[in-house]
């Protein structure tokens, strides 16, 4: 039975994955793109002052949250990165130059410019089709979108609703497993390995296969998500906005100084990465070329996995923010992707492709490589132990802060099926499968999660892609208003009293 499962789970993985949703994800991306005008490039000032700007200018109010229902921008912007920049930053990276060649990084980037604008009209539509629950907490997200929007159109109302619940549903599953136990057992084996393998130190097993340290670290780490993720979005975007800052700067530093260490190979790294892009030939030897397809596949499979565009789970965070203008909440959706792949990707495979572990002439991985060590190894191979603990900890801080984010992603589908009343069973047991993430011995959890975040992906889609037009009209409007200063009236919500609301706020602001 358990052999079933992992070959029906591996056929609808591929199906969802390879054969419809990077067509779909590259595909929306470009539809996006061409729609906004080239929005991430003709106006790069105005999103790169607008977010990272706002958040050193003294008068910008980018930190400030005046509203109990929501957080504040920045504070989304954290939240949405918590969740984002995990595991998939490191060992996903390292596995897609593993499996797809140096090549694989240039189509990490093309995803990455395309699925800018995915996260921008995603979190555009996110704003534009929100709503206040009962508790006055904003909720959005690609359920509302589909329902309120997609289901607008003539005919369309029952396939907006079950869209919708579709998505809430694999989304609910996908936080358990990705963003939950599948990150725990990222931490726990990384944790023994730096900690206890390394100094020969074992305290043998509690039951099973179970060891005790396994068990110990689970269950503090799930005392200390309880602590967080029970206290709500706020506690949850209070801690990212703290932890996140210190610990992308920190491995950014941390691979800057590796990279500096082997400054004569950068001309080689990148000289790779462009020349093995369109596929790698077989070389002397029996070494096994690879496809452009593959190539192509793992670059923009885990360029997406690591920055979730497209995927519509960090519009679930991003609607909470205080923003009043959609348009400035997608802005922060292009900096989250910008952020998380060409900033935290390119640090890892440059880190990757330094380390030696890769012919940088062939583009074929050396024998015997482990990808779900490589990084490690590389730092490792660079400072000696202090690097595989350097690692360790980033592990710890990036898969953590995904467990916390993804919390609220999962809180907030919970609460589109079972209502506000039902979120607190939902945290508390989320909680308790942290514990469940750390006695993991298998990668079925994560590998069928990984089918269910994929899953959330398509129906996410045909609501980004169905609602272009509405995305446009919303872009043009703010461009008209911000950038070209004309007198027109803001669209800001499709609920009327929202719209009043909101638009009377900016105008006291301005």
């Amino acid at each position: 039975m358990f052999d079933t499962i992992v070959k029906v789970n591996s056929v609808i993985n591929d199906f969802v994955w390879v054969k419809i949703g990077l067509f779909l994800l590259i595909g929306t991306g470009i539809l996006t793109t061409v729609i906004t005008k080239f929005f991430q490039i003709v106006h790069i000032k105005e999103w790169w002052m607008s977010t990272i700007g706002g958040i050193f200018k003294k008068e910008s109010k980018v930190r400030e949250n005046n509203d109990k229902g929501g957080v504040s921008q920045f504070q989304a912007l954290c939240t949405a990165l918590a969740a984002t920049i995990g595991t998939g930053n490191i060992a996903g990276v390292s596995a897609a130059i593993c499996m797809g060649g140096p090549g694989a990084v240039f189509w990490m980037w093309v995803a990455a410019f395309f699925g800018m604008m995915t996260s921008f009209s995603e979190n555009v539509l996110g704003i534009y089709y929100r709503r206040r629950n009962k508790n006055g907490e904003w909720s959005g997200g690609a359920m509302y979108y589909l329902k309120d929007g997609l289901g607008n159109y003539k005919g369309c109302k029952k396939l907006g609703s079950v869209l919708a619940v579709v998505f809430a549903i694999c989304a609910i599953l996908a936080s358990f497993g990705i963003g939950n136990m599948g990150q725990i057992n990222k931490i726990v084996i990384n944790l023994e390995n730096a900690f206890f393998t390394n100094f020969g130190l074992d305290f043998g097993y509690a039951f099973g296969n179970v060891k005790w340290t396994s068990l110990i670290i689970g269950i503090i780490l799930m005392i200390i998500g309880g602590l967080i993720i029970l206290g709500g979005i706020q506690r949850i975007a209070a801690v990212a906005e703290k932890v996140v800052p210190f610990m992308a700067i920190a491995y950014i530093i941390g691979c800057l100084a590796v990279f500096f260490m082997h400054i004569d190979m950068v001309g080689d790294i990148f000289v790779s990465i462009f020349k093995f892009a369109f596929g790698v030939d077989a070389v002397i030897g029996g070494a096994v070329g690879i496809s452009i397809k593959e190539v192509v596949t793992q670059g923009c499979k885990r360029g997406v996995f690591s920055n979730e565009a497209g995927l519509g789970s960090a519009v679930m965070v991003n609607a909470s923010s205080n923003v009043k203008e959609p348009v400035k909440q997608g802005m922060w959706g292009i900096l989250q992707v910008f952020i998380d792949t060409f900033v935290v990707c390119t640090m890892t495979a440059v880190v990757v492709l330094s380390s030696g572990s890769i012919n940088l002439e062939t583009g074929i991985v050396n024998k015997g490589v482990d990808d779900a060590t490589l990084v490690a190894n590389a730092f490792g191979n660079s400072f000696g132990i202090i690097g595989n603990i350097f690692i360790a900890v980033s592990i710890l801080l990036f898969a953590f802060t995904t467990v916390l984010g993804w919390s609220h992603y999962g809180c907030k589908a919970f609460e589109y099926i079972f209502g506000e009343k039902a979120t607190k069973f939902y945290r508390v047991f989320f909680v308790l499968m942290i514990v469940s993430g750390s006695l993991m011995t298998s990668s079925i959890a994560w590998d069928i999660s990984d089918t269910f975040n994929g899953m959330m992906m398509i129906p996410n889609l045909i609501g980004v892609v169905s609602l272009s037009p509405m995305v446009i009209k919303i872009t043009q409007n703010y461009v008209d208003r911000k950038i070209k200063k004309k007198d027109v009236e803001p669209v800001l919500s499709y609920d009327a009293n929202i719209q009043a609301e909101t638009a009377k706020a900016i105008k006291e602001e301005n």
